[in-house]
């Protein structure tokens, strides 16, 4: 079993490192081709899925602010958890807790992730808002671009996306498999210029570890981003507390379409 995991974080850890060779080698053939006078200068583009912290780094002035008062607001949000809820929370973890550590992406989404986001109801069709997946979204600038394709966001519109509201990323079993926080922030960071705000949330996934985020917007390309305690949705009381949270979202989301 130790062989087996250890040969599966190897392999990984060279997929990634592969990748991170193609898109070298694809700019510095732009770049050459930029200084020989073929095709356009040379703009970056980088994958949401494959953002790395130094990806970040180099694009921005960005850095965490382990303030955690800055989530008392949300967090604090008065939430009613009826015992219609509660049993359906009690259930999904009874169903999912003993396997959610070996679920793959597909099962983590299906068997515990999508039915709790169906709980949440972020659809309304009066306020033309409801959450979509597997959704593409770029931002480009003269310096660089940023595209990919999101796993899942609250969005005013119901056929397609219109102004995003709350990001989830990414639907990861594990860390070796990268990690999705610089991934999230880079749509998050997307979304804010895209929306032309100063503040955005979301969320992101390693097995059945939460962790929510806030990015603040501090000055031309400068950002600041806080991090919430894990929540462990093995455990009934912090799968609860994602739920009212999700829900608190909802509202946010729901009251700021209201408000124009």
């Amino acid at each position: 079993m130790y062989l087996y995991t250890s040969r599966r974080v190897v392999d990984t850890m060279t997929d990634i490192r592969k990748e991170e060779l193609i898109r070298e080698i694809e700019l510095l053939k732009q770049k050459v081709a930029a200084l020989e006078g073929q095709g356009e200068p040379c703009i970056p583009t980088y994958r949401y899925h494959k953002t790395r912290d130094r990806d970040l780094t180099a694009l921005f002035d960005i850095e965490r602010n382990v303030e955690r008062e800055r989530f008392a607001s949300w967090f604090t949000t008065p939430i009613k958890v009826d015992k219609a809820t509660e049993a359906f929370l009690a259930e999904l973890i009874e169903e999912n807790t003993l396997l959610i550590d070996s679920y793959g992406e597909e099962d983590l989404k299906i068997k515990f992730i999508g039915p709790l986001l169906k709980q949440v109801k972020f659809t309304s069709y009066e306020k033309r808002v409801r959450d979509f997946y597997e959704v593409p979204m770029t931002y480009a600038t003269d310096r660089f671009i940023l595209k990919g394709t999101v796993d899942f966001m609250v969005a005013q519109g119901l056929v397609d996306s219109k102004t995003p509201y709350f990001f989830i990323q990414e639907f990861k079993r594990s860390e070796e498999y990268g990690n999705p926080r610089p991934q999230l922030l880079a749509e998050l960071i997307s979304a804010l210029e895209l929306n032309q705000w100063t503040e955005i949330k979301g969320a992101y996934i390693i097995g059945g570890n939460w962790r929510f985020v806030i990015l603040e917007k501090l000055g031309q390309d400068s950002y600041q981003y806080f991090l919430s305690q894990n929540f462990d949705t093995t455990k009934l009381d912090d799968l609860t507390s994602v739920y009212k949270h999700l829900v608190s979202v909802k509202q946010e989301v729901f009251a700021r379409v209201d408000a124009g």
